[in-house]
C-alpha cells in the first residue's frame, strides 16, 4: 500500500468559484482524517500528518469490520454529526488518559463522513483519475456497506444548491472542487468558502494586559515561502475566565526569537512602553481566528479568536490563506 504524506488541500475564497464543472461539498467542522487499511491494520491519520487512531477507537473499530481487505479515505471525523460545536467535542478526546477517551468514546462516539477514495479495496490507484471517477468509486463503496458510523458527504454540480449550503447558518461553508481534476497530495487545488473568513495562525508571542500579569492578546503569525514566521496580526477577544490558564500554557512555550520574518512594531507615539513590549513563544500553538479585511499582507484590523487547533501543524499556517 503506498503512502501519503498530506491530504489535498484548499485555499480560501469569499464567494463560489464561477464556470462550469465544479463539483461542491459542504464545509464540515470536524478533524480532516485520511483513512488506511491494510489487512487487519487500520490508521487514521490527521492534516499534520499525526496520528488518530488512539483518541478514536471506536472509528477504528467500525472501518476494522468492513467487509474490505484494503482501501484509503480522505474524510472528517465528526461528533453530533458534524453540528455546531462538533469540533470542541472532538478536541476533548485529544487526552493522555485512555480511560478518558473509551469514556468520552461511549458517551460522544465520533463518526467519520467521507468524500474521497484514494485506494480502492481491489488495490487500485485512484489518485491520478478525476474526481468524478472516484467519487462513482466511493459512492459503490460506501452503498456497498452497512456501516453505522461510516457516511458519504454530499455533492452536487449544482451551483445553486451550493449557494442554499453557503447560506446556511447551520452548515460551516462549502468546498469546490474540479471535477475533471486529480487528487493532488498537499497542494491546495481546492477552494473553501465559509461563512466567516479565517485564517489558521501561529502565536508567535504575546502581550501582557497593560494592567495585570495575564495576557492581553496574542501575536499571530504566518509562514512565507521563504520559511519565515512573519506578524501578520493580533487577535485580543479572550475570555476574562480564560485568561490565567491560556497565560500559564503560553509562559510554558516562552523561546526567542519568536518571529523569524517581519516582527511585531516598536513603540509608536499613540503607545505607551508596556503596550508594545511582547513575549517570543517557540512556534508550536496554531489559532484559528476570523477576520475582515487584508492590507500589505497583514491583517487590517484586529481579528476574533474562533479556537485554537491541536490537529494542525504550524507549518501548515502558509501567508497564502490571506491571497
Amino acid at each position: 500500500m503506498f503512502e501519503v504524506a498530506a491530504p489535498m488541500e484548499a485555499r480560501a475564497m469569499d464567494h463560489l468559484p464561477e464556470g462550469d464543472g465544479w463539483w461542491f461539498e459542504p464545509k464540515w467542522d470536524g478533524f480532516r482524517c485520511l483513512a488506511f487499511r491494510d489487512g487487519s491494520e487500520v490508521r487514521l491519520q490527521a492534516k499534520s500528518g499525526k496520528p488518530l487512531a488512539r483518541y478514536f477507537p471506536e472509528v477504528v473499530a467500525r472501518l476494522a469490520a468492513l467487509d474490505a481487505p484494503g482501501f484509503i479515505l480522505d474524510g472528517e471525523i465528526l461528533a453530533d454529526g458534524g453540528a455546531s460545536g462538533s469540533f470542541e467535542t472532538l478536541q476533548l478526546r485529544l487526552h493522555p488518559a485512555e480511560s478518558r477517551i473509551r469514556r468520552l468514546a461511549g458517551e460522544t462516539p465520533a463518526s467519520l463522513t467521507v468524500f474521497d477514495m484514494l485506494l480502492a479495496p481491489d488495490g487500485r490507484d485512484l489518485r491520478p483519475l478525476p474526481l468524478r471517477e472516484r467519487r462513482a468509486a466511493l459512492e459503490r463503496f460506501v452503498d456497498g456497506l452497512a456501516a453505522p458510523g461510516l457516511s458519504l458527504t454530499p455533492g452536487t454540480f449544482e451551483r445553486a444548491l451550493a449557494e442554499a449550503w453557503l447560506a446556511d447558518p447551520a452548515r460551516e461553508g462549502v468546498v469546490a472542487k474540479r471535477g475533471d481534476g486529480p487528487y493532488l497530495e498537499g497542494e491546495r487545488a481546492m477552494v473553501k468558502v465559509k461563512r466567516a473568513r479565517t485564517a489558521d495562525c501561529v502565536v508567535g508571542g504575546f502581550r501582557y494586559q497593560a494592567k495585570g500579569d495575564v495576557v492581553g492578546s496574542l501575536l499571530l503569525g504566518l509562514y512565507d515561502d521563504a520559511g519565515l514566521l512573519n506578524h501578520v496580526g493580533f487577535t485580543s477577544g479572550i475570555r476574562v475566565s480564560e485568561r490565567p490558564a491560556l497565560t500559564r500554557r503560553l509562559e510554558a512555550l516562552r523561546g526567542a526569537p519568536g518571529f523569524t520574518g517581519d516582527k511585531p512594531g516598536g513603540p509608536s507615539r499613540w503607545a505607551t512602553e508596556r503596550s508594545t513590549e511582547w513575549t517570543p513563544l517557540r512556534p508550536e500553538l496554531v489559532a484559528e481566528v476570523a477576520f475582515d479585511h487584508v492590507s500589505g499582507g497583514r491583517f487590517r484590523h484586529g481579528t476574533r479568536l474562533v479556537r485554537f487547533r491541536p490537529d494542525k501543524a504550524p507549518a501548515q499556517c502558509r501567508m497564502d490563506q490571506l491571497a
